[in-house]
């Protein structure tokens, strides 16, 4: 019999019982894990301990893998089975979040200190509107089903397949089409009637406002337009203005970007203004 790869040789051991086997394995997919899990739930915090719970939960049901997906599918199976938990019993984000988290800092002065304490002082609280778009993109996939988020983010963001995903959900292939088409539209018409990014009538100046206040000297009008998602708002349908935006977002890490400590905290605000943590 000619030697197993290293990969199923790992796999081989973690199945017999080796920890260390699939841990090493888990590794090579944990941040895409836990990224994953921090745009579905918003909250590092609870990312990172569902992140822990996947692993734990994943290494006790090992015996039960059959190599039906890859492991990585597998393993992502479980912690969106963890995230329904949590999320089934949170309401969607609104809309108008970014808007009613704006009232609340306006009207709190502790959460402002803590946004202008983190844009000056952390060394992951500076302000880029490609960050802020990142964001954005998580706060209005959030006012759809879980369903429908889970699908889009795997799909868009993550890049897994249609059949993955079919497997990570338990649906068929025709009824995660159906959820991608779906959520797509949505997040489209949402984006079309708020972006003031690309349309003159948009209502989220949050960009704007924010650069504006933490970022008094730059430039704004430059700095959009460093953006291809701006330079092609005038030529692009609606459906190329998407496709901008999920190549935008896939090329940030929310976990480790030059910004991701102003990020929590915005979306901190968030949570707060749909009720899911306690305001200060």
């Amino acid at each position: 019999m000619p030697p197993l790869d290293p990969e199923d040789q790992l796999l081989k051991d973690a199945l017999n019982g080796d920890i260390n086997a699939f841990q090493t394995l888990f590794a090579s997919f944990q941040h895409s894990l836990r990224s994953y899990l921090y745009r579905l739930l918003a909250n590092r915090n609870d990312a990172e301990d569902l992140t822990h719970d996947t692993f734990i939960r994943a290494y006790d049901k090992l015996h039960l893998f059959r190599g039906e997906s890859s492991l990585k599918t597998w393993v992502f199976r479980i912690g969106t089975r963890l995230a329904y938990s949590v999320l089934e019993k949170r309401q969607r984000w609104t809309e108008d979040v970014s808007a009613q988290a704006k009232a609340l800092v306006l009207n709190n002065r502790e959460l402002a200190g803590s946004i202008e304490k983190t844009a000056s002082l952390s060394p992951e609280g500076r302000y880029h509107i490609r960050e802020h778009i990142d964001t954005c993109f998580t706060c209005i996939s959030k006012t759809l089903p879980i369903e429908n988020q889970v699908a889009l983010i795997l799909k868009d963001v993550y890049s897994f397949s249609v059949q993955e995903i079919g497997i990570i959900l338990e649906k068929s292939l025709g009824t995660v089409k159906y959820l991608l088409q779906s959520g797509r539209s949505t997040m489209m018409d949402i984006f079309g009637k708020r972006c003031a990014l690309i349309a003159k009538e948009g209502i989220c100046h949050q960009c704007s406002e924010l650069n504006g206040w933490l970022n008094p000297k730059q430039d704004q009008q430059e700095a959009l337009m460093q953006l291809d998602l701006v330079k092609g708002s005038k030529k692009y349908n609606r459906e190329e203005l998407y496709r901008l935006r999920t190549e935008l977002v896939q090329g940030i890490d929310p976990l480790r970007s030059n910004g991701n400590a102003l990020q929590e905290v915005l979306m901190k605000c968030n949570q707060m203004a749909m009720g899911e943590v306690s305001t200060p």
